[in-house]
């Protein structure tokens, strides 16, 4: 999910977008793209003037989807039935001042990172939250973006502290109708290409379908990182034809990886090999109708992508932005 990027760390990761090298493939991908036609239209509106949304998910059992806000943590039903989305939990709830990573687990459990504390899981058929994570002390934090294994065990990336945090279903039982500690599984800071210090590292996590492995960005080194989770081990993805440079939120199907590029207004496809240790770029779209989007979920056939608008008066820039604020649906890609 996207970062509250200050302008400095924003510097890092362009300077590191700028410095990787153009592949003739990734030129292949954008001639691709002009050969096949993309669709970008808007799927949904979000009510409010400063809603900045950040992360999307969908319920695996219904498909109806939830936005998060990144101004003021509202989090955003939509059904489907009609275009306006509906508040499903207000701003500030439970204390929450963010949204970033959403995702609905298949036991109808709603879970939503705030960057400065931790994540918050909540019953979506009563709206009850359920229980709190938090990560203990006061040093910097940015807890960004989350993927669930099959067995039920939530991962979560910290952009600071470059570790992925996890949270297991004996955790959440202990820690049900309360509050648990945010405990790191992996730290990826000695392996992550060199970075300035402040700058935003991992960000968008996915699970491989069998849940041995998670696949998560590094946006300001622009490298995909294969988690095993049962040796914790840490190895580099072979990328063949591009790069993940502002890569932000991830959706892993069938063998296809989709990536939102925030600020580059850009959305990939990558082939990933059985077992997640390579990828193929196979299409590339750039569309200023983007946004810069910072996530994305695929769902009823289609892939719905945030439009955050974090260069139009956000954290990333100034200027007014376009109300309402919308998920667009992408299609063709």
């Amino acid at each position: 999910m996207m970062s509250r990027f200050h302008r400095s760390a924003l510097a890092t990761a362009l300077t590191a977008a700028a410095v990787l090298p153009a592949a003739a493939p990734a030129a292949a991908a954008d001639a691709d793209d002009r050969r096949h036609r993309v669709r970008v239209s808007t799927a949904y509106e979000l009510p409010g003037d400063r809603v900045y949304p950040e992360g999307i998910a969908a319920d695996p059992r219904t498909g109806v989807l939830y936005a998060g806000s990144f101004a003021d943590g509202t989090i955003y039903r939509m059904s489907g039935r009609d275009r306006a989305a509906e508040v499903f939990l207000p701003a500030g709830a439970d204390g929450r001042d963010t949204a970033n990573g959403l995702e609905v687990d298949p036991r109808g459990r709603l879970w939503v990172t705030d960057s400065s504390t931790g994540v918050a899981v909540y019953d979506v058929r009563t709206r009850r939250l359920l229980a709190r994570f938090e990560v203990p002390g006061d040093g910097a934090r940015f807890v960004n973006d989350l993927a669930i294994t099959p067995d039920g065990t939530a991962y979560l990336t910290d952009s600071l502290r470059a570790v992925v945090y996890r949270v297991t279903p004996r955790d959440l039982a202990a820690a049900r109708g309360g509050r648990g500690a945010l405990e790191p599984s992996f730290d990826l800071a000695p392996v992550l290409e060199p970075y300035e210090p402040g700058a935003y590292t991992l960000n968008g996590i996915v699970a491989g379908p069998s849940g041995r492995y998670l696949l998560a960005v590094d946006s300001t080194g622009g490298d995909l990182y294969r988690l095993d989770v049962a040796s914790g081990a840490v190895a580099k993805v072979a990328l063949h034809g591009g790069d993940m440079a502002l890569a932000d939120g991830l959706d892993l199907r069938h063998g296809r990886l989709w990536a939102a590029h925030n600020t580059r207004d850009v959305i990939t496809r990558w082939r990933v090999a059985p077992g997640g240790r390579a990828a193929w770029l196979e299409r590339r779209v750039a569309d200023a109708e983007l946004d810069a989007p910072t996530t994305l979920v695929r769902a009823r056939g289609t892939l719905y992508v945030v439009r955050s608008q974090f260069d139009e008066g956000g954290p990333l820039g100034p200027g007014t932005p376009e109300t309402p604020f919308t998920v667009a649906a992408v299609r063709g890609i």
